[in-house]
């Protein structure tokens, strides 16, 4: 990373920069954004930053409108004034709309309405700006630390600017992957084309076992969810991620549904399917989740614990660095003290005013919950600067553990409580990653504060309601082979333990939680302390332990694109360079905009259907 993008920045020049064409434009695609990440966060639990694909759309719709009517020219300034606003929408879906919300009606049948939901996210994801902007002055000016993304997207918008033929060239890579996965999944959808191919490779049932008793002459790895999926979703998420978490994700899945897999169905942990040509993924699933999500709280909470120092730097101030950063280190306009705890305060009423009023929630659990946001956030602002990792998942199990002590047995307040915690840790790492670009470019932190909060409230109104449309009924439609739904699985299987005590949980599952969070620890500390020549051959925990959460093919779809993306690096590595990462957003966003038209189509339909 250069020095230079570290460096305190020159004064901005004056330019147009909060315009209402901004913010509307942040604000829109946001929205719209906001659809692509609820969509792949019920697929597959990941969801991904959008502040690079809104510049290089908006980029794009203002230089054609330019050219076209001679309207004004689309600066810089305004352009990260909306990538703001637009990755704070995109990213609404991690204030719990893929994991505590659905959750928490699986567990209790809560019924959300729009208003709810959009009311409850809010609260959420406004506290975090709020904790972002408090601490900004200390991560950013006096300790300097890098917020790597805030740094790519500085660096993509100088390049774009810069050589506007190049930027050009980045949309229309973009566009081009949406077109053509958006016509891939239209092409999918109306064939019916569903993930297969591997039905020819077996195993014959073991005489006197489990599945010969059943009826069943054996299992084939399409009966164990091995398959070739048609979605280029997964492919351009797995060219993302790389090829050490595609192979840990492969490797995750051959462990799990492969061999585990196999054992369960022959032992009778889990139950053949109705059909021998058809996924058995419901009874092997219901068994794995268990190991799965041990695995991972338990690498979790261990990379939190190596996160102590940075724990105790967040809370050490330093006088001779907090003198040097001086005013002239820090140009951008700030948003004024007052301001914030003004904000603070009333966002604290809301989450203890609706905490009540929605679910039930002692206000005094909901002080509690903001509190411990604060102290937690910190810790995640400080992981995410030096890491370029926000730690939401650690962030919730914390929370969810702190309050199964404050209020025992209470699913609502152990998911709602640290649900709050874990969409104010993520709003808060994607504000403090917006503002590092901020800070290099010399934008206003008022004008990027102003956006953050437009754009919250664009995704929230957005977010809430593609949510309830495409999943009317979590507990029927989600953690199965078409909505693998990972983090809803995680957050609901620890506040059932919380809730129902260990000794009410599957057979063996108990024993199977231990191995999942010994194998969780030992790839952690592995990760950590391996040298670096070492540590691209050790499986990622966190990849490793989603794979044991969804479906084989879906792992098996992640791979392949993982394959793909390091040929494309390494045989083209020029076009690699300029336009691999851009073309595998291209492909989530165009199929994930697809599959949610679909969904919505479908659920109209079978409202009309039933004449309601």
């Amino acid at each position: 990373m250069s020095t230079d993008a570290l460096a305190p920045p020159a004064p901005p020049v004056p330019v147009r920069m909060l315009t209402f064409r901004a913010v509307a434009t942040g604000a829109t695609l946001g929205a719209l954004l906001s659809v692509c990440n609820v969509y792949s966060g019920l697929k597959i639990g990941w969801g991904f930053n959008m502040s690079i694909v809104a510049a290089l759309l908006s980029f794009g719709f203002w230089g054609a409108l330019s050219r076209a009517f001679g309207t004004p020219t689309w600066t810089i300034q305004e352009n990260n004034i909306n990538q703001t606003g637009a990755s704070a929408a995109a990213s609404i879906s991690s204030a719990g709309l893929v994991s505590a919300v659905p959750a928490l009606t699986m567990l209790d049948g809560y019924a959300w309405t729009w208003p709810k939901l959009v009311v409850w996210v809010l609260c959420c994801s406004l506290l975090g700006v709020g904790v972002a902007l408090v601490f900004r002055r200390q991560m950013l000016i006096v300790d300097r630390l890098p917020f790597a993304s805030g740094v790519v997207t500085a660096t993509t918008l100088q390049e774009m600017y810069a050589k506007g033929a190049e930027g050009m060239a980045r949309v229309k890579a973009l566009l081009a992957g949406a077109a053509i996965a958006a016509a891939w999944k239209v092409t999918v959808t109306l064939t019916h084309l569903k993930p297969g191919g591997l039905g020819w490779l077996g195993f014959k049932a073991r005489e006197g076992g489990a599945l010969a008793q059943a009826g069943a002459s054996g299992v084939t790895a399409h009966n164990l969810t091995f398959a070739f999926d048609p979605s280029l979703l997964m492919v351009g998420a797995g060219a993302l991620i790389g090829l050490r978490s595609g192979l840990s994700m492969l490797l995750g899945a051959v462990v799990s549904w492969g061999f585990i897999g196999h054992w369960l169905l022959e032992s009778g942990r889990a139950a053949p399917g109705p059909k021998a040509d058809a996924m058995w993924n419901k009874g092997i699933g219901e068994w794995l989740i268990w190991p799965g999500v041990s695995l991972l709280v338990a690498s979790s909470l261990l990379s939190l614990a190596f996160s102590l120092p940075q724990f105790l730097r967040a809370f050490r101030r330093s006088d001779a660095a907090d003198a040097a950063a001086s005013a002239a280190d820090d140009p951008c306009a700030p948003v004024p003290t007052r301001w914030l705890w003004a904000g603070i305060a009333v966002v604290t009423v809301a989450v203890m005013v609706n905490g009540n009023a929605l679910f039930g929630m002692s206000p005094l659990i909901g002080l509690a919950a903001v509190l411990l946001t604060s102290v937690l956030a910190i810790v995640a602002l400080r992981v995410s600067g030096e890491t370029n990792v926000t730690p939401v998942g650690p962030m919730g199990k914390v929370t969810q553990l702190s309050f199964a002590v404050l209020d025992p047995g209470n699913v609502s307040t152990n998911l709602m409580a640290a649900n709050v915690t874990g969409g104010s840790a993520s709003q808060a790492g994607d504000m403090m990653h917006d503002l590092k670009t901020g800070h290099i470019l010399g934008t206003s932190a008022r004008a990027q504060a102003i956006s953050q909060t437009i754009g919250v409230v664009a995704g929230a109104l957005a977010g809430a309601a593609i949510y309830l449309v495409i999943v009317p009924d979590p507990r029927g439609m989600l953690m199965t082979a078409e909505w693998a739904a990972p983090a809803v699985a995680q957050w609901k299987a620890v506040a059932e333990v919380f809730r129902d005590g260990l000794d009410k949980l599957p057979a063996e599952s108990l024993t199977a939680m231990v191995v999942g969070a010994v194998v969780g620890v030992v790839l952690t500390l592995a990760e950590k302390f391996s040298p670096a020549r070492l540590r691209r051959f050790i499986p990622s925990p966190s990849a490793f332990g989603i794979a044991v959460l969804i479906p084989a093919y879906i792992s098996g779809a992640f791979f392949i694109g993982a394959v793909l993306g390091l040929a494309v690096q390494r045989f083209f590595a020029s076009w690699s360079t300029r336009f691999l990462m851009v073309a595998a957003s291209g492909m989530i966003a165009g199929e994930s905009l697809t599959g949610a038209v679909d969904a919505v189509i479908t659920v109209v339909q079978g409202l009309s259907a039933t004449g309601r």
